[in-house]
């Protein structure tokens, strides 16, 4: 007898229900905690975490065919891009390199503040790490300061650049006991 994946109460039948993101098989009682969702017939007949050669297929297949409507990838499977590609990250020490280069200058935070017509609370909480600062506000501060507050390619991104890092997920090794 399947069990609710909320609270583990055995029930004949189960809703799945959208809680926070997640799709979970939930009794009645735990059914309020989310929303309802329409189940659409997937035609591959495998339940919902077992591991098959056919969805392992079709994934592959579905990977190449978006490497290869992207253009310019040869061979092996790639990560699709997303708008996190396009953002520039923000220095780990970007409170010390705006502290710096502003003492350096002479400046204090309220004419650093005056000079980026910004607040200067803006300021305080930048240097203090508290906040991070926004597009404008960066690109405000690197003209003023002679900065730059982007950092590198870090080491996790250049995992995603490897041909085979992103071939299987969770999914695909998960067995579901019923």
């Amino acid at each position: 007898m399947p069990q609710c994946e909320m609270c583990g109460a055995d029930q004949a039948s189960l809703t799945t229900t959208k809680v926070e993101g997640a799709e979970l098989e939930l009794c009645s009682s735990c059914t309020d905690f989310g929303t309802e969702v329409r189940d659409e017939s997937t035609g591959s007949g495998g339940s919902k975490y077992s591991t098959s050669s056919s969805t392992g297929k079709s994934s592959a297949s579905g990977s190449s065919s978006g490497a290869s409507g992207s253009g310019g990838s040869s061979g092996g499977s790639t990560r699709p891009r997303d708008m996190f590609d396009d953002m520039d990250e923000i220095a780990t020490d970007y409170d010390d390199q705006i502290r710096n280069a502003r003492e350096s200058r002479g400046l204090s935070q309220e004419e650093l503040a005056d000079q980026l017509n910004e607040k200067a609370s803006l300021i305080r909480k930048l240097e203090r790490g508290d906040t991070l600062p926004t597009d404008e506000v960066q690109r405000k501060l690197e003209r003023a300061l002679d900065i730059s507050l982007v950092e590198g390619e870090s080491v996790e991104d250049a995992d995603w650049d490897g041909g085979d890092s992103g071939t299987m997920t969770l999914g695909d090794v998960v067995k579901r006991k019923d």
